[in-house]
């Protein structure tokens, strides 16, 4: 579905800024702005949608688009975003009215089982240019950490092809004998290699290990498609 880009982000830009703010654009490279936040939203592996006051999408980056598959609870319809069940159709619209009206902040949980994911509706704040009633939705992500993200931690500290893909295994939760039996390894060589990450990053334990990964920034991969 191809919506109309959002220009809530240039206007917000264009309006009244403390001198410590970077200087207005001028009317010539407020498009370029634009354009160059809307990549910035893309670059980001959280799905994002700007919502206006009437409920209708105005601008979902790569992220949101590849989530609202057809397992996803939420999906796009036209230009509205609605829910798959009845009863998370009903929080939906009452969290997006009460953003748009009441400038209240909602976190939606959504689906069922498996499927199940958070939602947060966000009011934007009404500033001169902006439109009233503006909500940014977030979504949850289906996976602890995008591999992505894991994958430059790794080159930046040295790891080997194993080591990540313990350190991957690992940030989905997964236990050092379920790692070895899914490599076909022995245990002692998973704990191996879960010390030498350890001692090439700098974790003290296998928590704080985990703690820095949960910590990537959530980068999106740019050979995905658009």
């Amino acid at each position: 579905m191809n919506v109309a880009p959002f220009d809530a982000a240039t206007r917000l830009y264009n309006a009244p800024r403390t001198p410590q703010h970077l200087p207005r654009p001028s009317p010539d490279s407020s498009a370029l702005l634009t354009q160059w936040l809307l990549q910035s939203l893309d670059a980001v592996d959280y799905g994002m949608l700007l919502i206006d006051a009437q409920g209708d999408v105005r601008h979902s980056n790569q992220a949101a688009r590849e989530a609202l598959d057809h397992r996803h609870p939420l999906q796009i319809q036209g230009s509205r975003l609605v829910a798959r069940g009845n009863d998370d159709e009903v929080a939906l619209q009452d969290a997006l009215t009460a953003a748009a009206r009441r400038g209240l902040r909602r976190l939606l949980s959504v689906g069922q089982g498996s499927e199940r994911v958070c939602v947060a509706v966000v009011p934007l704040e009404l500033m001169p240019g902006l439109p009233s009633g503006a909500s940014l939705l977030m979504l949850s992500r289906r996976e602890a950490c995008q591999r992505l993200s894991i994958e430059w931690f790794a080159r930046a500290y040295g790891l080997t092809p194993a080591e990540t893909r313990v350190l991957e295994a690992l940030a989905q939760g997964e236990e050092p004998r379920e790692i070895a039996e899914a490599f076909d390894v022995g245990l002692a060589t998973v704990r191996t290699q879960i010390g030498c990450i350890r001692a090439k990053v700098g974790a003290d334990s296998i928590r704080d290990l985990l703690r820095m990964v949960g910590m990537l920034p959530p980068m999106l991969s740019a050979l995905r498609g658009n």
